[in-house]
């Protein structure tokens, strides 16, 4: 992309703020870019931005706009997974441009992919002067809009699936996002994971049950068969389950390493992306080298 673009802020899944927008509108243009709201951005409907019908509406807009380069997510939270066999396809396969956006936006991500081949964006709606996207989140997502730059993640020894690996290469597509709404797309709209890393992230709010549960799920589908990679990001609120006795000492890593390891893979621990503070921006659709050994542990 460059200055003078013009990019269209959407609500496909939960209700934003005026006042995060409006620093969304103020970071965005202080690039340059010509920011545009979709009519239904405000618009609430239980805990939705607006209806259905609204929220789809808003999105082929843009995707049916030549003029809009670029189509960003106001907030994650839910409904996307609502709305995304109404997406119009069609008008961006023939005019490809970004979309951007993580958690519930896993969903549109996967669409995309399996519809039109297209990469897209899985990162945060940056706001200026925020404390959790911050600085450094915005700025992976210029670069990632605005620049050609590789996109490359470190280990961060204390996020928690820092110890879940498994050595080995691997080069293949990156996909993936949000574990909850992968499962939710298995048997529906979840594209093949053939010859794909897939990155992994959780949210705060469920139990090891749970993600164990999704990953079994996906196992027992057959939708991770043929998967070169696994990356894995943060999985958020499970600190404290180690103490639990109910849970017979395990933690996230021990559920992690238990469903992950018997796939045959190299998988790969410790990303600092997910829902945790100053996420980056990651690509999904494009292709990803993926190591671990323990002579090259951070890449």
């Amino acid at each position: 992309m460059r200055s003078g673009d013009r990019v269209r802020i959407v609500a496909p899944a939960g209700s934003p703020s005026r006042e995060e927008v409006a620093r969304g509108v103020e970071l965005l243009t202080s690039w340059g870019l010509r920011v545009e709201l979709g009519e239904h951005v405000f618009d609430q409907w239980g805990y939705m931005a607006g209806r259905d019908e609204d929220r789809v509406f808003d999105l082929n807009a843009a995707f049916r706009d030549p003029g809009v380069r670029a189509v960003i997510a106001a907030r994650g939270g839910k409904g996307a997974y609502r709305i995304v066999d109404d997406l119009a396809t069609d008008a961006l396969r023939r005019d490809p441009k970004p979309v951007v956006g993580f958690s519930d936006i896993t969903h549109l991500h996967l669409a995309v992919w399996s519809r039109c081949r297209l990469a897209s964006f899985l990162g945060p709606f940056a706001k200026s002067h925020d404390t959790y996207t911050g600085p450094a989140s915005a700025e992976s997502l210029r670069c990632a809009l605005m620049t050609t730059d590789p996109v490359t993640l470190h280990r961060d020894a204390s996020e928690a699936t820092v110890d879940v690996t498994v050595d080995g290469t691997a080069t293949g597509i990156l996909m993936g996002g949000n574990l909850i709404a992968i499962r939710t797309e298995t048997g529906a709209g979840l594209p093949s994971l053939q010859g794909a890393i897939l990155f992994l992230e959780h949210q705060r709010g469920t139990g090891l049950g749970e993600v164990d549960r999704a990953l079994t799920q996906l196992t027992r589908s057959r939708a991770l068969d043929g998967l070169r990679g696994v990356a894995l990001g943060q999985f958020l609120g499970f600190d404290r389950d180690a103490e639990d006795p109910a849970l017979g000492g395990w933690g996230i890593r021990d559920v992690l390493h238990d469903r992950l390891a018997a796939l045959g893979v190299p998988v790969l621990g410790g990303l600092p992306a997910g829902h945790g503070n100053h996420p980056p921006t990651i690509p999904p659709g494009h292709p990803g080298d993926h190591r671990h050994s323990h002579r090259n542990p951070h890449r």
